[in-house]
C-alpha cells in the first residue's frame, strides 16, 4: 500500500493555480516523467525556491484557499506525483484539480482555515513532517518535537480511488 505523508512543504498563499504547479510551456513533454524538473517553476513566493532542497524532498504540500485554480490539466498533479508529492492539504480545491489528484491517486485533503494556521506555524521547523491515514481520515503533525493530530472527510468513492492507486488501478480492480 502506497504510504502518504513526509516532509511538508509549506507555500502560504491561495489562488495556486495550475500554470504555476507546472508551466503551460511544458505541456507538450511526451512522459510525466520529462515534466519533473519544472515543478512549480513559475510559482512567486517570498524565500520559495522552486529548484531548492525543500521542494525536492517534500511529500507533502500544505497551502491555503483555491488550490489548483486556472486551467483544468492532470499535468498539474502528475508534476506533484513524478516528484514523490502523495498529498496537498488546503482549505479548498478547484474541482477539476481535485478530481485529478485522486484519479491519480494522491490525496486533495481540505482542512479548516484555522487548523491550517495551526500547521502553518510549523513553517520555519526544519523538521516538520505529516504522516496521512487515509483509511482513518486523519493526518498528524510532526515538529519541533511535538505532534497533533487532525481530521478530514474524503467521500466513500474519492478515498476508493486513493487507496487502489487512481482510477485506472481502481477500475482494473472493479471492472
Amino acid at each position: 500500500m502506497k504510504t502518504f505523508g513526509g516532509p511538508i512543504l509549506f507555500l502560504d498563499r491561495s489562488d495556486i493555480n495550475t500554470d504555476e504547479i507546472i508551466p503551460a510551456k511544458y505541456l507538450t513533454e511526451i512522459t510525466k516523467e520529462d515534466l519533473k524538473p519544472y515543478i512549480l517553476e513559475d510559482l512567486k513566493l517570498p524565500g520559495f525556491e522552486p529548484k531548492g532542497a525543500k521542494t525536492a524532498q517534500a511529500r507533502v504540500i500544505l497551502s491555503r484557499a483555491n488550490f489548483g485554480c486556472g486551467s483544468s490539466r492532470e499535468h498539474a498533479p502528475w508534476v506533484f506525483e513524478v516528484n514523490g508529492i502523495t498529498a496537498v492539504i488546503a482549505e479548498s480545491f478547484a474541482r477539476i484539480f481535485r478530481q485529478n489528484m485522486f484519479n491519480c491517486g494522491m490525496a486533495a485533503i481540505e482542512l479548516p482555515a484555522a487548523d491550517l494556521d495551526l500547521i502553518f506555524s510549523h513553517a520555519g521547523d526544519d523538521d516538520a513532517t505529516m504522516s496521512i491515514d487515509i483509511e482513518a481520515e486523519s493526518l498528524t503533525v510532526s515538529a519541533a518535537g511535538k505532534q497533533k493530530t487532525f481530521s478530514f472527510h474524503i467521500s466513500p468513492f474519492d478515498k476508493a480511488l486513493v487507496m487502489a492507486g487512481g482510477w485506472v488501478d481502481y477500475a482494473d480492480q472493479k471492472y
